[in-house]
């Protein structure tokens, strides 16, 4: 399958960071990319290898003098306070924010450090084989690392969510806000010129997350070629390389049509272009990047709250919610989504206060008009 930019600049700079790593760090990379870990996975993970190893040299816990020498034995002979230090650094480190501000890494960070590592130590005491036969090492220090994070209930993660998100009657409004008012806020000039030469195609992304529920990197991905208007479907891939098909609501097929009707006369050179969505930057038209999709949704979303925007994530969450409230089965919206857990799925349940008050009230109504029966 064709890469975007995007993609092959995810694999230059795993290709460039495993240059300073050691072998060992190297061929776990090469091991989890064939189970289909995603690169974009992995290029994290190789961050904060190279942000521990770091560590374990300023703390002189290894005699060598660079990263890529580290030699199995220092992590072999890792102690858990070693490590119980390492995530304290982690949590207290300063953090220097665009260049203007200070601040300490948030705990999803630093859970996302600890799960790296576990993960690297997993495979190096189970998963390696030596000229012997045995793993490179038994003893995994990272197997008594517990992280304690906050516990919520699913209904209080789902009100959470529903916040930020647009509710059903706000998502047809919105969708005819693009369309219909958006450019009055705009003066005339540059911003309004983009605006209508990229006007269907915007509405087409948008349009797309609201009407199928897929994921910021599935929608940047899609091939013109693997879109079926007729059947209402289309090809993408998954998390980890899956390939997968999602059914898409008919009036997103109605914007992906206007889109395509005009994506040759406005983006000349697009035919070229497997991609779906295309922009045009310097005269040149190339695939529309991960960063420039999240832009465009929370310029819109913005406008159209007259306040704080919402990325793309929020309206997956927004398809989501009203496929429930609709009445969608749950295990039809775990595939719909591309989810390889349905209890993450299941938090959709949850999702509506105005639901389950509803839901209250009947119930309320039905005991009294019971009891008045029985009267």
């Amino acid at each position: 399958m064709a890469l975007t930019p995007e993609e092959l600049q995810v694999l230059q700079r795993i290709e460039k960071q495993l240059k300073s790593t050691p072998f060992y760090v190297v061929e776990y990379v090469r091991s989890k990319k064939r189970a289909g870990l995603s690169d974009d996975t992995l290029l994290q993970y190789l961050y904060r290898y190279q942000h521990f190893f770091q560590w374990l040299l300023r703390e002189n816990l290894t005699k060598v003098k660079d990263v890529k020498s580290i030699p199995l034995t220092v992590l072999a002979e890792l102690k858990k306070h070693d490590i119980e230090l390492y995530i304290e650094f982690l949590k207290e480190e300063s953090i220097l924010h665009e260049k203007t501000s200070v601040r300490k890494r948030g705990q999803a960070v630093v859970a996302l450090s600890v799960n790296a590592l576990k993960s690297l130590f997993n495979y190096l005491t189970k998963e390696t084989e030596n000229e012997d036969g045995e793993s490179y090492f038994y003893r995994n220090v990272m197997s008594k690392i517990v992280l304690h994070n906050k516990k919520e209930t699913a209904s209080r993660r789902a009100q959470k969510i529903s916040s930020v998100i647009l509710n059903e009657h706000e998502i047809n409004d919105f969708l005819q806000f693009v369309e219909q008012d958006y450019k009055v806020t705009l003066e005339s000039g540059l911003a309004l010129q983009r605006f209508n030469r990229d006007k269907e195609r915007d509405l087409a992304i948008l349009s797309l997350f609201l009407g199928s529920g897929i994921r910021l990197g599935e929608t940047a991905r899609i091939l013109v070629k693997k879109i079926n208007l007729k059947k209402q479907l289309i090809d993408i891939k998954r998390k980890g390389a899956k390939e997968d098909t999602v059914h898409v609501m008919d009036q997103a097929i109605q914007h992906l049509k206007s889109y395509l009707e005009i994506r040759e006369s406005r983006y000349p050179g697009s035919k070229e272009v497997p991609f779906l969505f295309v922009t045009l930057y310097g005269g040149t038209v190339r695939p529309i990047s991960r960063r420039a999709i999240e832009n465009l949704v929370t310029k819109y979303t913005a406008a159209f709250a007259q306040g704080e925007g919402m990325s793309p994530h929020k309206l997956r969450h927004s398809f989501a919610a009203d496929y429930i409230r609709n009445g969608g089965s749950i295990v039809l919206l775990r595939d719909q989504l591309g989810h390889s857990n349905i209890e993450t799925t299941s938090l959709y349940t949850n999702l509506s206060n105005k639901d389950n008050e509803q839901v209250l009230t009947r119930m309320h109504e039905n005991r009294l008009n019971s009891k008045d029966k029985e009267k």
